[in-house]
């Protein structure tokens, strides 16, 4: 069996407002590098704490050409991988957020089983409770409770419903694929998922066709808009 590989974690630069070139040397304290580094270092060990992230603080003026090539020029200067995010002013937390969850989402696969859903949503439970009958483990998360779900959630199934298309919850993934919602995931077990008053709280599905296939049903795939 191959070995799973540790992921590789995201690239994150912070140029504070420091340092020396030549015969200059910065020697004025920067409020908003201290404030933004505190913000940084308070993100990563709480809402990004599943995320593999290297940081690193460099201090402007001794490496000044490196943000400049990626148009940063104004400590204190934030990079995820080669883009600047924020520059000039404290950092804003859920910038922050948003942009690691984009960039590790886009070079990482998801795995495993996920739902994400959100409260008040009736066809978030009713997913769960198919999950929870056929006896089958996976992760949900809360997009209204976890900011860093709500990215990834969005990262990720936009290219699979189109860019144009509303998100809406649930939105499952079953071993590492994408399924759509809980009618998809009902189809997906052979149970039929009865319609809900409540419907539109979550989503609007469109009526799918199925095909017989002796006891169980052949799963078309995920509508445009999943329940």
């Amino acid at each position: 069996m191959a070995k799973r590989r540790d992921p590789k974690p995201v690239r994150l630069r912070m140029y504070k407002w420091e340092g020396s070139w030549g015969p200059f040397t910065i020697t004025l304290p920067c409020g908003e590098c201290a404030l933004t580094e505190d913000v940084i270092e308070a993100t990563l060990n709480e809402e990004l704490a599943h995320v593999p992230v290297e940081f690193e603080v460099k201090p402007w003026l001794s490496y000044w050409w490196e943000p400049i090539l990626h148009g940063g020029w104004h400590a204190p200067i934030i990079l995820v991988g080669n883009k600047v995010i924020a520059q000039g002013d404290a950092l804003n937390r859920g910038v922050l957020v948003e942009q690691i969850i984009r960039a590790y989402s886009k070079s990482h696969a998801i795995e495993g089983n996920k739902v994400f859903g959100k409260p008040n949503c009736p066809y978030c439970t009713k997913a769960k409770e198919l999950l929870d009958e056929a006896g089958i483990e996976y992760d949900y998360l809360d997009v209204v409770e976890n900011p860093a779900a709500m990215y990834e959630m969005l990262v990720r199934v936009k290219p699979e419903i189109g860019h144009l298309t509303p998100v809406t919850t649930p939105q499952i993934w079953m071993d590492g694929k994408y399924v759509g919602g809980a009618d998809e995931l009902g189809q997906l077990l052979d149970t039929e998922v009865e319609p809900d008053p409540r419907r539109g709280q979550g989503s609007m599905s469109p009526t799918r066709k199925l095909k017989s296939a002796g006891r169980g049903r052949e799963w078309q795939g995920p509508s445009t808009r999943p329940a």
